[in-house]
């Protein structure tokens, strides 16, 4: 299956990411510390220190998220409740980084942003109704809301026993 390579690359490629923005957030925090630079009367050390700490947590953001996608190749089984939400959430966050990094950047950088927002995507869809359990139900089907799966028809309405043959 291709479900967990691609899990395990998100993975790698947000860990990467995060180290990145992490590592350019700190760099641009010292330029700014050692140049003295303020910005409409900004206290430059607030402004260095607010830029190391956001790239700090934005970076740590994306290593959990990365962290996540392992933990979905690992178990080889779709991220559920929070996991699930982060993984919706840095798939908007690169959408919308996309979409600022082509007028700021260029197009390397949006390409880049895009490939990350498929693989997060693929991450999501491959296991979306596959969790991983279909030898586990009793008639083979997976997922919640399948025949054998918990709200399913059996839940949903009765089953009506066959009539009596007449024979």
């Amino acid at each position: 299956m291709i479900r967990r390579p691609v899990a395990v690359v998100t993975a790698i490629v947000l860990f990467a990411e995060g180290l990145g923005i992490a590592g350019l957030q700190w760099f641009l925090g010292t330029v700014v510390d050692r140049q003295k630079m303020s910005l409409a009367g900004l206290d430059p050390d607030a402004m260095s220190v607010s830029t190391k700490a956001g790239g700090v947590v934005f970076g740590l953001y994306f290593v959990f998220c990365g962290v996540i996608a392992l933990l979905v190749a690992l178990r080889n089984r779709p991220a559920a409740g929070l996991g699930r939400i982060l993984l919706i959430s840095v798939a908007v966050v690169h959408g919308l980084l996309g979409a600022l990094t082509v007028g700021l950047v260029g197009w390397g950088a949006f390409a880049f942003m895009m490939v990350v927002l498929g693989l997060v995507l693929l991450t999501l869809m491959t296991y979306d109704g596959q969790d991983g359990v279909a030898d586990a139900v009793p008639g083979g089907s997976g997922g919640s809301g399948a025949a054998g799966g918990p709200g399913g028809p059996e839940q949903a309405a009765p089953a009506v026993p066959p009539a009596p043959s007449a024979s």
